[in-house]
C-alpha cells in the first residue's frame, strides 16, 4: 500500500484530501503543522508528499527546500497544493523541486488521479 503524507494547516482541506486518498486505498498521514513534519517524513518514508505553501512557522516552500537538500529524502515526490497561483510562485515551487504544482481551489477527483498516476510511475 502506498503511503502519502498530506501537510496543510486548513482543517477542511486536510480532511477532504485525506478522505479522498483513503477511499482510494492509500495509507494517509495527515499533518496540520509543517514544523515537525520532517521528523515524521524521516520516520514514515512516504511515497509522496502533498504540501501546502502558506503555513505558519515553516512555509511549504522552506520545507520543500529542506527535503530536497536531504540525500535520504530528496527522491520523495512533492506536490504543492496551494492558493498561490501566480506564475512566479509556480516557477519558484518547481525550482525548489516540486513535482507538481496544484492551485486551490482544486478538484479532489483530479488530485486523486494525479496522485495515483505519480504512484504508478506513469
Amino acid at each position: 500500500m502506498s503511503k502519502v503524507i498530506v501537510i496543510d494547516d486548513e482543517p477542511f482541506i486536510l480532511m477532504m484530501v485525506e478522505d479522498k486518498l483513503k477511499r482510494a486505498g492509500l495509507e494517509v498521514i495527515a499533518l496540520r503543522e509543517s514544523v515537525n513534519a520532517i521528523d515524521v517524513i524521516r520516520k514514515e518514508r512516504p511515497d509522496l508528499i502533498i504540501l501546502d505553501w502558506m503555513m505558519p512557522e515553516l512555509s511549504g516552500i522552506e520545507l520543500c527546500r529542506m527535503l530536497k537538500s536531504d540525500p535520504e529524502l530528496s527522491s520523495i515526490p512533492i506536490f504543492m497544493l496551494t492558493a498561490k497561483g501566480q506564475e512566479e510562485d509556480e516557477k519558484l515551487g518547481l525550482k525548489c523541486g516540486v513535482s507538481r504544482y496544484i492551485t486551490k481551489p482544486f478538484s479532489p477527483k483530479a488530485l486523486l488521479q494525479i496522485v495515483l498516476s505519480e504512484l504508478k510511475g506513469t
